[in-house]
């Protein structure tokens, strides 16, 4: 799997990476709230950088991945290439390359909590609310 930096053509692809993946992971959230989330979701991946992503065969992004300060801030991968080792890949890109032991995530996503777990993070804290102040608690991990 070949890793590169996404560029500004690939955020349209990416926000469709980003909807389908919570779709299929965050049962917790409604429609709505996901409704609610697009835009400002979809105006982060506009300024977030770098963002790095993994590609297929048309060149296409089906997973992504943005670090800032060593905190894994998101990794999204779309669900018809969940299980394929894309996380995975992009989560020990995060960590050897780009310096990222930390990650925080949603208490309801036991999937995502299991995931980081099995990378070797631990929970070192939690908040009861998101960053945007909805009751969805967030565990913050740190690698061990």
């Amino acid at each position: 799997m070949t890793i590169d930096e996404a560029t500004p053509a690939d955020v349209p692809r990416l926000f469709e990476v980003w909807q389908a993946a919570v779709r299929a992971t965050h049962d917790f959230l409604t429609g709505e709230a996901i409704d609610t989330l697009a835009p400002l979701v979809r105006e982060l991946l506009g300024t977030f950088a770098p963002l790095y992503c993994l590609r297929d065969s048309t060149g296409a992004p089906y997973a992504f991945i943005g670090v800032a300060a060593g905190n894994i801030d998101m990794l999204f991968v779309h669900p018809d290439r969940r299980g394929g080792g894309a996380g995975r890949a992009l989560a020990a890109f995060a960590i050897g390359t780009l310096g990222a032991t930390k990650v925080d995530v949603n208490e309801q996503n036991g999937q995502a909590a299991g995931f980081y777990a099995r990378l070797g993070f631990r929970q070192v804290g939690r908040s009861e609310r998101d960053p945007f102040g909805h009751p969805y608690p967030i565990l913050h991990l740190e690698l061990a």
